[in-house]
């Protein structure tokens, strides 16, 4: 069994004093490891290390190899094979490869460095991926050609390489949202990288979330169609997997397939979320796409902040020699006096009322000199506050505010379902024909416009989508181009070309 010291040592020779010629040594093993190869030879290491400086001696190599086997990296076995004669057979000649506890290490700093130096990535395949993996899957479970039911194998080839590619998009997903700004990388770069840097992300960006909008109605309709089914699904692909199990009695047996059961509906719980509203949640995806329309805004900030630095901007040094030069000008103590009073607001302080005990009212014009002494408390001194004096403050009783809270939330909630029900009529209707909107419904027929206009690509285009929440329905059809709408709100007047619009409520919603 593997202790604690036994996998330090395994680690050692990360902050050794060579730990470079040891980890040159290590990639050359963790290469021969993914060719195939079980051992090596310490001239054939030295051949293949990317040393880098000069090459060591043979005989450096040698001594590393045999501390890293004395640590547990390597393990080493006499070399018999180029003996040509006795003294050969009595010198020490040994082959090395990796030990278990080796490979550990190498697969453990794989990782590290993979994910350490990860780029965010925002991955429109992958949600081509899941579509196509989404309509092979519809298409197994509604096959009816085969008298044995659907092909279980093929099923549960296809539910992997979703969950393969879902867990890579969530992944680097998160990576993106953690951290998009790429403040370091621009400090760094001169006025043309940035530059265009930012017409590049800017241009990715947009493509994601067009691809982002265009996908996901149809990726959460081909969720929705397989939700009512999957369950049967999972279970079978459940006892598929249960038989490559480790043998056990008939309980043991009957939880492993409970157990993997539970998991893919996890996963698929996951991939619900992603893509399809949870109750007052909204679908991860449209957080992504937020986060992606953020950075928009936070990229050109930091590109502001940037020229600003370029630009020659005062910093607090230029200001303080600027203030020098200006006392250096003063051609009296009291003009420099009022300088110093209105650069560094030296206003009176007695306004304190640190003496509560003292019966003279003392202005808060009174000088230091002529007032008496004040008494500082050491608790101010060390914490910055006086001591408090008397009792407790009660606690204050806030139902009146929840209630008042609650009321102006119930009446927001009763103004957006009344909006709701003033646009979702199911009736198309031309949008001049809409008249004056309040604020609730001017808002919920903005939202809606513009996840229409979003899958717009074209003026002319006839656009239907349900909206993101998967509450309603919108169909929006063009007329004539010279046609105009005008809609009246409490913000002012809209208008735009007219289009007819039909807006229903879905399914879920009824």
């Amino acid at each position: 069994m593997l202790t604690t010291n036994t996998a330090a040592e395994l680690f050692r020779h990360l902050s050794a004093e060579k730990a470079v010629l040891y980890r040159s040594i290590m990639d050359v093993f963790a290469a021969a490891k993914r060719q195939y190869r079980l051992q090596l030879r310490p001239d054939e290491v030295l051949a293949e290390a990317n040393w880098s400086g000069s090459p060591p001696r043979l005989e450096e190599v040698s001594s590393a190899l045999a501390q890293l086997a004395e640590w547990g990296n390597l393990e080493s076995q006499p070399d018999t094979a180029r003996v040509s004669s006795l003294n050969d057979f009595y010198r020490a000649r040994f082959l090395y490869r990796l030990s278990h506890g080796g490979e550990a290490v190498e697969a453990g700093l794989a990782v590290f460095y993979q994910t350490l130096y990860r780029r965010a990535e925002l991955q429109t395949v992958a949600l081509e991926d899941i579509t196509s993996r989404l309509l092979a899957l519809r298409q197994l479970v509604d096959d009816t050609t085969s008298l044995d039911g659907p092909d279980v194998a093929k099923m549960h080839e296809v539910l992997r390489d979703l969950v393969r590619v879902f867990e890579d998009l969530a992944e680097n997903a998160q990576a993106f949202m953690a951290g998009v700004a790429r403040s370091l990388e621009l400090q760094q770069a001169d006025a043309n990288a940035v530059v265009t840097y930012k017409r590049r992300l800017i241009d990715y960006l947009e493509r994601f979330m067009g691809d982002l909008v265009r996908r996901s109605e149809t990726i959460a309709q081909l969720i929705q169609y397989l939700s009512s089914r999957i369950d049967h699904i999972f279970l079978q692909i459940a006892e598929r997997e249960a038989t490559d199990a480790a043998p056990g009695d008939t309980q043991d047996q009957i939880d492993e397939k409970m157990r993997r059961w539970q998991g893919w509906r996890e996963r698929w719980k996951g991939l619900q979320g992603w893509f399809l509203s949870t109750g007052s949640e909204p679908p991860q995806a449209e957080l992504l796409r937020a986060r992606a329309r953020a950075a928009i805004p936070q990229l050109l900030g930091a590109i502001a902040a940037m020229n600003e630095r370029r630009s020659g901007r005062s910093d607090r040094s230029a200001d303080f020699r600027m203030l020098a030069q200006w006392f250096a000008a003063c051609e009296t103590e009291n003009e420099a006096h009022r300088l110093a009073r209105a650069a560094f607001a030296l206003q009176p302080a007695r306004h304190f009322s640190l003496n509560p005990q003292s019966e003279d009212n003392i202005p808060a014009s009174t000088s230091w000199l002529d007032a008496p002494p004040l008494q500082i408390s050491p608790r101010l001194r060390e914490y910055g506050e006086a001591t408090p004096r008397g009792p407790l403050a009660r606690v204050r009783d806030r139902s009146e505010e929840r209630a008042l809270m609650a009321q102006q939330l119930s009446e927001e909630s009763r103004q957006v379902e009344a909006a709701r029900q003033r646009l979702a009529t199911g009736q198309p209707i031309k949008l001049s024909e809409l008249g004056d909107l309040d604020t609730h419904a001017f808002g919920l027929f903005l939202s809606l416009l513009g996840e229409a206009l979003a899958e717009q690509a074209h003026p002319d285009q006839i656009v239907e989508r349900q909206t993101g929440d998967g509450l309603l329905h919108i169909r929006m059809e063009p007329l004539e181009a010279d046609s105009r709408a005008r809609i009246s709100t409490s913000s002012g007047v809209f208008s735009g070309r007219d289009h007819l619009l039909t807006i229903s409520l879905t399914q879920e919603s009824m």
